[in-house]
């Protein structure tokens, strides 16, 4: 019997529609960049193919240096967690406000080489210039943290972000932090935070509430009969 092989022309409909283009950046689809931001993989963690990832490695629409990325928002808690609690060498930090102050140095022991790594400085291998990250640093070595209940609004399980209300900087103003933040702080499970309270230590002479940076989150202690209902910010590092 003679097989009649039948082939199917593909009409418009059976085209897979090409992906609409990010009308921010040159190097990715709109889709990708929204995963992008919502990722602290940034653009470079969604795509699968080598060529592919060359090309969006430098995507402006996830990078760490864009505010308001996940990227942003968890080297902004690295920076602060690094200048409160593992400081740099008072050498390195020397070197480091030098640079923001646009004067010259000597780097004798090597510092800037760290600062590199660190992304706190940049260079083009004439000159070297403090980054955004290396300000937000020497800013947290200055800015007086304090110690704040946190109240949990609600979480976006999708984006995996939090939105909470910082109650020593603003009771009418949402915040949005990373939810993975808060989870991995109290090990709690995401979808338990909701209506929880929380401490925190917070930056709380911040004027946005996208450059509040919480650190140390945990459980607040139990409540017990000589608790009282306002209690004293304190001060912390």
């Amino acid at each position: 019997m003679t097989q009649i092989k039948i082939r199917e022309l593909l009409s418009p409909e059976h085209v897979r529609p090409a992906a609409a283009l990010c009308s921010n950046c040159p190097c990715c689809s709109a889709r990708l960049c929204e995963k992008g931001r919502s990722s602290v993989t940034q653009c470079l963690g969604h795509v699968g193919d080598s060529k592919a990832s060359i090309t969006v490695s430098a995507c402006p629409c996830s990078a760490e240096t864009t505010r308001g990325t996940h990227a942003w928002r968890a080297a902004q808690v690295q920076a602060v967690r690094h200048a409160t609690e593992n400081p740099l060498p008072k050498d390195a930090e020397m070197i480091l406000r030098v640079l923001a102050g646009g004067q010259t140095f000597e780097d004798p022991a090597g510092h800037l080489q760290g600062l590199l790594a660190r992304r706190y400085a940049d260079t083009d291998h004439e000159s070297w210039r403090i980054t955004m990250l290396g300000r937000r640093y020497l800013s947290a070595l200055d800015e007086p943290r304090y110690t704040s209940a946190v109240y949990v609004q609600s979480v976006d399980l999708e984006t995996r972000t939090a939105t909470v209300v910082v109650i020593g900087w603003n009771m009418n103003v949402s915040v949005t932090v990373l939810a993975d933040h808060l989870v991995h702080a109290v090990g709690l499970p995401l979808d338990s935070l909701p209506g929880r309270y929380l401490d925190a230590r917070v930056n709380l002479g911040a004027a946005d509430p996208d450059d509040l940076v919480l650190t140390r989150i945990q459980l607040p202690a139990p409540i017990t009969s000589d608790y009282v209902s306002a209690r004293p910010l304190r001060g912390a590092r």
